[in-house]
């Protein structure tokens, strides 16, 4: 009697994930979208709450509860003790370690049992000081040796854990977006203005049809909304009909709404938005000041929507622009009266504005799809693991 052998299982990757909203839960949930797509078998451990848990059901994985919060502190002992549990139940042939702590308590969980990437989405020695960052430092010098891979998203995110005494085997991937997602809503980009801003709650002081400039983000010091409305002032010195919107929620939300009421009804916080692309349609600049990146989303799906960015100088942000636009959408980080001036001159222009939302779009539908990003990690996936790839999987080499 013939004897068949049982079939192969999948490989399976665990994702270990914090935090569980904004860019970081954009990232996981397409690349385990495109993992299971693929026939990989694609887990996300996470803590609960936030967008992560149901965006990854959605997209294929199967979601565990990793409790864990964002900052170290007195609950890193059992953070570590329930990643190694999740390690022993999950049985995954990879671990995929998502920011600091999801970094920390995974690299401290597995400690080279199995191969292991660690994705920094920003390091976290930039998020803290004094001697916070001190020991953030010397523990990713020192965590570096159970990592297989540290997965950068950009040159710079690379350049600057090399220069700060990390010695890793590094691999860049830079960030991408669903291009068939985010993309403008209408061919011309003023109808596509319109037809957004008529169908978002704005309130009745940014119906004159002045510029708008749009921020997207978690309200946060990373984010730097707090820059962007100390400079806000200037910009209606030099462009008085001008608006701003401040798309998303945070720990600052509260504290910026008093700052912000300086600048009387100019400026609007629209909340946390389940979908950002009518509000990036609706804007004839998107602003992000923010104080650190790897290389930030909000820019690249802004672009993808034929809308162009003003950025600060942070990693990732010179990657992310289009040739030749550094001069005119690059600001230092951290400086209101850089960031004003250039508010102010590109929304007085709008014919410029124009110019360089389509350069925009041209650019993120060539450099930034993120099939090619997908593709690229699960390469570095079946590298790390000394498989061969199935012949028959697309590749994406537009």
């Amino acid at each position: 009697m013939p004897t068949h052998s049982r079939a192969a299982q999948p490989t399976t990757v665990l994702h270990l994930v914090q935090p569980v909203d904004g860019g970081v839960a954009r990232v996981v949930t397409d690349l385990v979208r495109a993992q299971t797509a693929e026939g990989l078998r694609a887990v996300v451990g996470c803590p609960p709450g936030g967008t992560l848990g149901d965006a990854a059901r959605s997209a294929g994985a199967e979601v565990f509860t990793w409790r864990a919060g964002r900052a170290p502190g007195p609950a890193l002992p059992a953070e570590v003790a329930g990643a190694r549990g999740l390690l022993r139940r999950v049985r995954p042939d990879l671990l995929h370690a998502h920011s600091a702590k999801a970094g920390l308590a995974g690299r401290l969980a597995a400690r080279g049992t199995l191969p292991t990437v660690f994705q920094p989405h920003a390091w976290s020695f930039d998020a803290v000081g004094g001697a916070t960052a001190a020991l953030a430092l010397r523990w990713e010098r020192y965590g570096a040796r159970w990592a297989d891979r540290v997965l950068c998203v950009s040159e710079a995110e690379r350049r600057a854990g090399e220069s700060e005494g990390i010695t890793a085997h590094w691999t860049v991937i830079r960030n991408g977006v669903d291009l068939d997602h985010f993309r403008p809503g209408a061919a011309d980009p003023a109808q596509d203005r319109a037809e957004s801003r008529a169908a978002l709650p704005l309130p009745p002081s940014f119906a004159a049809g002045g510029p708008l400039a749009v921020c997207v983000g978690r309200i946060c010091p990373q984010k730097g909304q707090d820059i962007l409305l100390e400079a806000w002032p200037e910009v209606l010195a030099t462009v008085p009909t001008a608006r701003l919107a401040l798309v998303g929620d945070g720990p600052d939300t509260e504290r910026l709404r008093r700052t912000a009421a300086l600048s009387g009804t100019s400026v609007h916080f629209a909340g946390a938005a389940a979908d950002i692309r009518p509000w990036l349609r609706a804007a004839d600049l998107v602003v992000l000041p923010s104080r650190w990146e790897g290389m930030a989303l909000a820019p690249l799906e802004a672009m993808a929507c034929g809308r162009p960015v003003l950025v600060s100088d942070v990693s990732g942000a010179r990657e992310s622009l289009p040739p030749g636009q550094g001069r005119l959408c690059l600001v230092p980080p951290e400086d209101p009266t850089a960031l004003a001036k250039a508010l102010g001159r590109l929304l007085a222009e709008p014919r410029l504005l124009a110019e360089l939302g389509e350069q925009a779009r041209q650019h993120a539908r060539t450099d930034f799809d993120v099939r090619r990003t997908t593709d690229a990690v699960s390469g570095l996936y079946h590298e790390l693991l000394g498989r061969p790839r199935p012949l028959n999987q697309e590749r994406i080499s537009r």
